[in-house]
């Protein structure tokens, strides 16, 4: 019953915790440089420990300062598979070993090294470095990346290792996240599609079956056009679809999800700016989201630094309000007097429960002229999408210029064996 217990108190610091931690990216790579694993995600640690005799837990989170280990490789044909190990702190270590089965690969194993002489999350133990593994409920079809908003806990001995808000992919091809993905059971039992007749679209759990139920993706939002005027004229000028996704613990304890797409013409615009920051309020119906901007001196650089969401949730949810903020991004980032644009889906992690996420986006603050766009820099995400057909082009080019400089040889040689009478 003790043991019980603990393991509930784990479980809600680490949700506590949650809403504090963003979540870090690592790739591994090959050694000409191809990206073979790509991994987004949020890891809480609940470790179970001795200090002068007494039990004690320790709570942390995976750092957005971890290391991709030199461990980690792509895997060589059948002699080894793909490994991601992310170190961090003083001697810990997180691995997931990948295997592949038919059509679909696998986090086959699930490994943590963790080194009891830190006392910086140790208090008082001096045990050395522990080793725990276990399988891990990752899996995906081949050709997708595997994602899944909900938390998915691994129990191990005296530790749990609980990941959320997981965008992941091994066995890459072309160096970037697919298009197409496999979610997880645990999304796809907790939510179902539901065809509203407002304009709010949410998602819930149908309280009658256990069963996987499929889920359609709600269409992409309009985009909408927003702007902060300032003493100095416009300071903030906005395009981008907008787009909520909200996890949330349901009355009968399990996990809904809400999501909401912000309607253009009946969104409400407002914020304030200065010489340093910016901030853009977005209001739909009982909903609002602030993005903050900020002015990096130094570099000229402007950059989403925080994001601020309140919403009101079902009737199914637990709690009715609900909130949840980061104020220690770094997205959306361009030079001051440029805007930046970017076509793919940006998602906006501000907690394991929340996630914004904009689409078709350009936004330039601070230094605008009048009410029209500085010069375009492009996301990242749009260059890896057009370095594909840009080499296929080129592909294709020299494909075609060798066929016809063969063409003409072979028509050189064919004149040369006649005689002109």
């Amino acid at each position: 019953m003790a043991r019980a217990q603990g393991a509930r108190g784990l479980l809600a610091a680490a949700a506590l915790l949650g809403f504090l931690q963003a979540s870090s990216s690592f790739e591994v790579k090959d050694p000409s440089g191809k990206v073979c694993i790509i991994a987004d995600m949020t890891v809480a640690f609940s470790v179970e420990y001795k200090s002068n005799g007494q039990k004690e837990f320790a709570h942390f989170f995976l750092p957005q300062n971890a290391t991709v280990g030199p461990q980690s490789s792509c895997g060589k044909d059948n002699t080894s598979h793909p490994l991601l190990a992310l170190d961090f702190g003083a001697g810990h270590s997180l691995s997931l070993n990948f295997s592949e089965h038919g059509d679909k690969y696998q986090v086959e194993e699930l490994v943590f090294h963790y080194n009891l002489s830190d006392a910086t999350l140790f208090h008082n133990s001096t045990a050395g470095v522990k080793k725990v593994s276990h399988t891990a409920a990752i899996q995906a079809y081949m050709g997708t990346k595997y994602r899944c908003i909900s938390s998915k806990q691994v129990n191990m001995k005296n530790v749990n290792v609980t990941f959320s808000n997981v965008t992941l992919e091994a066995y890459l091809t072309n160096g970037t996240f697919s298009m197409n993905k496999t979610e997880c059971a645990e999304d796809m039992v907790s939510t179902t599609a539901v065809v509203p007749t407002t304009p709010k679209q949410t998602t819930s759990q149908v309280p009658t079956t256990t069963s996987p139920v499929p889920t359609v993706s709600p269409s992409n939002p309009a985009v909408g056009k927003y702007n902060v005027t300032g003493p100095n004229g416009t300071c903030v000028l906005a395009y981008m679809g907008l787009q909520l996704n909200i996890t949330y613990l349901k009355k009968d304890e399990k996990m809904g999800l809400d999501v909401l797409n912000f309607i253009p013409h009946n969104t409400t615009s407002s914020g304030r700016c200065d010489n340093t920051s910016a901030f853009l309020n977005l209001t739909f119906e009982k909903t609002r989201v602030i993005f903050r901007f900020a002015l990096n001196a130094s570099t000229e650089k402007f950059f989403l630094q925080g994001v601020n969401v309140s919403t009101t949730l079902p009737s199914e949810a637990k709690v009715p309000r609900f909130e949840a903020s980061n104020n220690s991004m770094s997205e959306l980032r361009a030079t001051v007097g440029n805007s930046y644009k970017c076509s793919a889906e940006e998602n906006l992690q501000v907690t394991d429960k929340a996630l914004v996420n904009v689409f078709n986006v350009q936004i330039q603050v601070f230094k605008i002229d009048g009410d029209k766009f500085g010069a375009v820099e492009e996301c990242q995400l749009d260059e890896n999408n057009m370095l594909i057909p840009i080499i296929v082009g080129a592909a294709l080019a020299g494909l075609v210029l060798i066929v016809l400089i063969a063409y003409l040889i072979g028509r050189k040689r064919s004149h040369a064996g006649y005689q002109t009478i």
